[in-house]
């Protein structure tokens, strides 16, 4: 007996599963979800994947996800230029400005150096970052990774280039355990780290 399928609904699923933590069961739960869609609305989904997809790019100065040539973070002259804020990630910014008591800048990695997955330095915005630091404006640079090995070998790495530009180089400290995902943290918790960090 012939085994049933439908090619176009077999590609979607196949299309979720490509998604991080999405699980065949769950992606052909939302592949027959779509399905279940009227026009308008597979168009419009389909359609906000695609205008993201072509206006969101990188912010020139903090290497952050924007709409625009420089993110809103960048561009707002009340926040404190003299301290950048190293996160591995967009969302590790979102978790920060939920807490409302970081008014300095960012700096997005978008990674960690991992030798095993093949993350070398080239592949990090490491030279933007470095690039910034070439000003007299810049005195502190707060370390804010995950407390993976990774995460801890990437905040060194910088830690060592940092360092001779005369640019202080501190870690976020009390609250955030070894291990953990810093875009999981809650409010308090990252308060607690950025009060309590500590030169490297």
């Amino acid at each position: 007996m012939a085994q049933y399928s439908v090619a176009p609904l077999e590609r979607l699923v196949e299309q979720f599963e490509r998604l991080p933590g999405i699980g065949h069961k769950t992606a052909a739960r939302l592949a027959y979800f779509v399905m279940s869609m009227k026009e308008s609305e597979a168009e419009k989904f389909a359609g906000a994947i695609l205008d993201a997809h072509k206006k969101i790019h990188y912010c020139r100065i903090c290497c952050n996800l924007t709409d625009g040539e420089i993110c809103p973070i960048c561009k707002d002259d009340d926040r404190d230029k003299s301290v950048i804020c190293v996160v591995q990630d967009p969302r590790n910014v979102i978790a920060f400005e939920k807490t409302r008591e970081f008014n300095a800048t960012y700096h997005v990695l978008h990674g960690v150096l991992s030798p095993i997955s093949g993350k070398t330095p080239d592949m990090l915005h490491i030279k933007e970052l470095i690039d910034r630091l070439k000003t007299d404006e810049v005195k502190e640079v707060i370390m804010a990774l995950d407390g993976t090995v990774e995460g801890e070998a990437t905040s060194i790495y910088l830690s060592k280039l940092i360092k001779p530009l005369g640019v202080k180089v501190t870690r976020i400290g009390y609250g955030i355990p070894v291990g953990a995902d810093l875009k999981y943290a809650d409010e308090v918790t990252l308060k607690r780290s950025l009060d309590s960090r500590h030169e490297l």
